[in-house]
């Protein structure tokens, strides 16, 4: 779907919605500065010599990264080349854990913390940005501590071999995804770029093989611009889902490792149960577009056309197969392997240590499994509390997230009060519906009525809080919608 923008026409309600998104954070008690001896153990970390200084030198190899436009916290940088019919690819991880001793202040903190959280008026970041933006990033022309991933792919993108080494890497170039997607289209990318749109189909069609899928709803992203905020709604371009592939791969291959050397930390998703899916089945036959029995639910997600307001209705009913996702802790290996849904496969997180902490640990014990060494005993002592910690984090993640883009989107309308919009019915719960309008792009909530997923209404605004992030709609009858 092409890009679309909302935005807050009145300086008033910019005013109100600034004071409002500050309030939030308040509210939610986010974490504000960093203790001062966190503060002054990362500058130490920042400006000390390498405590791990026997590293392989890749120092020659053209990496880059692939990010949103403006990122400092760089995780991940790329580099791809052909091996004879297959590639090989390297992934270079931040070396967290270089940084951070273990029962420290700035290890203290970072548990405190769990992952960074992002508000339109301030990211909230796991450590200092001398680390998670300086010293610790990986960022363009600097010499940067690395775990780097080598994975040897045959010529269907599988995985043939894995290795993992510390070393000590050089990006050549930090990409924005709209700017190396612009290169590959116009055949002017290097050579792991191109490779990527090669290598990220292949491993596409290996997740519709293995039964994994993706929501792909279209992104909802709060914009700060000169004039205050605004509401973007965009689908991935190509290269994001293919950049996506690689972190996924990663992913995969670290809990294979982890499962095989019996200790580490899994990602995880129950499948949908018979009931769910029976009822999601039913949704989509009412909404005008039947999920065909003996067709994947990954293979009909992707047919969709995100551009059609029934299929938007799907998108929201389907939210309801990926739910559960949590983290499983082991000290050695389950009875069964367990499946990310999702993915289709076991799944671990490795590829964003400035941002989670979960993946400082996972690194950590796949480097020493794949090393045949002992895994650190502050990595493996550590495992138990993490999936405690990192469901509080995630979940004040959710609830920062939606709470501001509540207040911005009742920002956006709060100067058009009585006015009536054309919207969508997203979904019906108890007494009330989810709708989107279609301009502004904007969603809220109405009295149920005979709403019906997938159709078309007429509302009309009753009133827009910025303060509370509050929008009341009302349906407007057919006969007066004229």
């Amino acid at each position: 779907m092409p890009i679309r923008r909302a935005h807050i026409t009145s300086s008033a309600a910019q005013s109100e919605l600034t004071t409002a998104l500050a309030d939030l954070r308040v509210e939610l008690k986010i974490p504000a500065d960093f203790p001062s001896d966190v503060l002054e153990e990362a500058q130490e970390a920042a400006s000390a010599a390498d405590p791990m200084p026997d590293r392989v030198d890749l120092g020659a190899i053209p990496f880059c990264t692939i990010d949103p436009q403006g990122s400092k916290d760089l995780d991940q940088a790329l580099h791809i080349e052909r091996a004879g019919a297959g590639f090989t690819v390297r992934y270079a991880i931040a070396d967290v854990p270089s940084f951070v001793t273990p029962g420290g202040a700035l290890d203290t903190e970072s548990r405190r913390r769990g992952q960074t959280l992002y508000a339109p008026d301030a990211r909230v970041p796991l450590y200092p940005t001398v680390l998670s933006e300086g010293a610790a990033s990986l960022l363009p022309d600097e010499d940067r501590r690395a775990l780097v991933w080598r994975f040897a792919l045959d010529a269907r993108a599988q995985v043939t071999d894995v290795a993992l080494d510390r070393a000590m890497v050089r990006s050549v170039r930090q990409w924005s995804y709209v700017d190396a997607q612009a290169a590959v289209d116009a055949g002017m990318a290097p050579e792991s770029l191109e490779l990527l749109a090669v290598i990220g189909p292949l491993r596409q069609q290996l997740e519709r093989e293995r039964g994994g899928a993706s929501l792909d709803a279209p992104d909802e992203e709060i914009i700060r611009t000169e004039h205050g905020y605004d509401i973007e709604r965009r689908s991935p371009l190509p290269i994001e889902d293919w950049n996506a592939q690689v972190s996924l791969l990663t992913g995969m291959a670290a809990a294979t490792v982890m499962l095989d050397g019996g200790v580490g930390i899994l990602r995880t998703m129950p499948p949908a149960g018979e009931d769910t899916i029976a009822a999601f089945r039913r949704q989509t036959k009412a909404l005008g577009i039947p999920w065909a029995d003996g067709v994947d639910y990954g293979e009909y997600l992707r047919s969709l056309d995100r551009d059609s307001p029934a299929a938007l209705a799907v998108m929201q009913a389907a939210s309801g197969l990926f739910r559960g996702a949590g983290y499983l802790a082991f000290a050695r290996r389950p009875a069964e392997d367990p499946v990310q849904a999702a993915i289709g496969a076991p799944y671990a997180h490795v590829t964003a240590p400035l941002r989670r902490l979960v993946d400082r640990f996972g690194l950590e014990i796949c480097h020493a499994l794949l090393a045949h060494e002992s895994v650190p005993a502050w990595a493996r002592d550590g495992l138990a509390a993490l999936p405690s910690i990192m469901g509080s984090s995630s979940a004040l993640a959710g609830r920062l997230a939606a709470g501001a883009i509540d207040r911005v989107e009742a920002a956006i309308l709060s100067s058009r009060v009585g006015e009536t919009f054309d919207a969508v019915v997203l979904s019906v719960g108890k007494g009330h519906a989810r709708v989107q309008l279609l301009d502004p792009v904007v969603t809220a909530s109405m009295g149920a009525g005979d709403a019906a997923p997938g159709s078309s209404v007429r509302v009309r605004l009753v009133s827009a809080d910025a303060a509370t992030g509050t929008v009341i709609l009302e349906r407007v009858p057919q006969a007066a919608a004229g």
